[in-house]
C-alpha cells in the first residue's frame, strides 16, 4: 500500500531524530520533478521587469509554507503516481492574485492524488497585476499551456490525454473555472506543444472567486485582475459563471457557508450557472470550514471532499 501523508511525516521525522532518512522518504523525493512550462520566455514581457520572490506565508509557519511573488518563470511540479490510475490532475493554488501559494498545503494535496493514482501536476502561474501584455489573460495562458504540457506528456506519463482534470483553490479556482469554460485558446503557437487540444474531463473548484460585482466579490482578487473599477462588460467577461455552457465539462465544488475571505455566494453563484446550462455539478457546502480549508479540519480529522471528488470524478470518467 502508498504511504500516507502521516506515515511520511511520521518517517522524516524519524530519519531527522536519527540522522537518517528513511529509504522510502528518499524515493518519494525523488519522484518530484520541476520544469518551466515556455521554451524561453512567457509571451508578452511585462511593462517594467519583475523579479520573482520566494517568501514565507507566515512567520510562524512551516519552512516550506512558501508562496511566489511577481513570477516570471511559470513552472508545473510532477508528481508521479505509484499506482497510477489512467488519469492526470492540474492542481492551481491560490494567493487573492497577489501571490501563489504552493506552500505547505499545495504539496500535500500534490502528494494525496498521487497517491490516489494521479499524475499529478502543481502550476506556479503569473499574476496579472505584473504588467504582462496579456493582462488578466496572464495567468490563463501559463494554465493552457500548462494543460497543454500535460497532455503532451500522457504516453511518458502513463496516463490517457483526455483524461485530464484541473482543480483549483480561491483565486487559482477562478483560473480553474476560465480554463474550463475557456474554449480559445490565448497566446499565438511557440512550440510543437501547442499542437496539443484544450479541454479538460472533470474541474474541481474548491472556495472559488467566481463573483466579479456586487457585495460579495472578493475586492483583492478582482482588482489585481481587473483593477479597482472594472467597466460592467470586462467584469463580465472574467466572470467565470458567465462563462459557463453546456460545454463546460462536469464541475465539483467545495465552498463552506462561514468562508469570511471569499463569501459562500460566489461558489452558490457558480453552482447555479452550472445548472442553468444543464453541467452535471456536485456541491460540498459545510457549515463550518473557513476559508482555505485542505485535507483535514483544524481537529487533524480527515474532511469528506477528497472522498466526494474522487466519486464524482470516477463518475464521469477521470478516474
Amino acid at each position: 500500500m502508498p504511504l500516507t501523508m502521516l506515515d511520511r511525516r511520521t518517517l522524516i521525522a524519524a530519519g531527522a531524530a536519527t540522522g537518517l532518512i528513511p529509504a522510502a522518504a528518499r524515493a518519494e523525493r525523488a519522484r518530484h520533478q520541476s520544469f518551466e512550462i515556455w521554451p524561453t520566455h512567457p509571451p508578452g514581457p511585462p511593462r517594467s521587469p519583475v523579479t520573482e520572490q520566494e517568501a514565507p506565508r507566515s512567520p510562524a509557519g512551516p519552512a516550506d509554507d512558501t508562496a511566489f511573488l511577481h513570477v516570471t518563470r511559470p513552472t508545473l511540479t510532477y508528481l508521479a503516481p505509484v499506482r497510477p490510475n489512467g488519469a492526470a490532475l492540474l492542481l492551481i493554488p491560490g494567493g487573492g492574485y497577489q501571490r501563489v501559494a504552493i506552500g505547505h498545503g499545495g504539496r500535500a494535496l500534490l502528494e494525496h492524488f498521487a497517491d490516489q493514482g494521479y499524475a499529478a501536476y502543481l502550476l506556479k502561474y503569473r499574476l496579472p497585476g505584473d504588467g504582462w501584455a496579456a493582462g488578466p489573460d496572464a495567468p490563463l495562458q501559463d494554465a493552457q499551456r500548462a494543460l497543454r504540457h500535460i497532455r503532451a506528456r500522457a504516453a511518458s506519463a502513463g496516463h490517457a490525454p483526455e483524461r485530464i482534470g484541473a482543480m483549483g483553490f480561491s483565486a487559482g479556482g477562478h483560473l480553474a473555472a476560465m480554463l474550463a469554460s475557456r474554449a480559445g485558446a490565448t497566446y499565438a503557437p511557440v512550440d510543437a506543444i501547442d499542437r496539443q487540444p484544450l479541454g479538460i474531463k472533470v474541474s474541481a473548484l474548491l472556495y472559488p472567486v467566481v463573483l466579479m460585482t456586487g457585495a460579495h466579490v472578493h475586492r483583492p482578487s478582482r482588482e489585481e485582475l481587473l483593477g479597482p473599477s472594472p467597466d460592467p462588460a470586462r467584469a463580465e467577461r472574467y466572470s467565470p459563471a458567465a462563462a459557463v455552457s453546456p460545454r463546460t465539462p462536469p464541475t465539483f465544488l467545495a465552498h463552506a457557508l462561514d468562508d469570511r475571505v471569499v463569501p459562500a455566494e460566489n461558489g452558490l453563484a457558480m453552482l447555479s450557472a452550472l445548472r442553468s446550462a444543464g453541467v452535471p455539478t456536485e456541491a460540498y457546502l459545510p457549515e463550518i470550514g473557513g476559508h482555505g480549508f485542505g485535507l483535514q479540519d483544524r481537529a487533524r480529522a480527515p474532511l469528506p471532499w477528497p472522498g466526494l471528488f474522487a466519486a464524482f470524478a470516477a463518475r464521469h470518467g477521470l478516474a
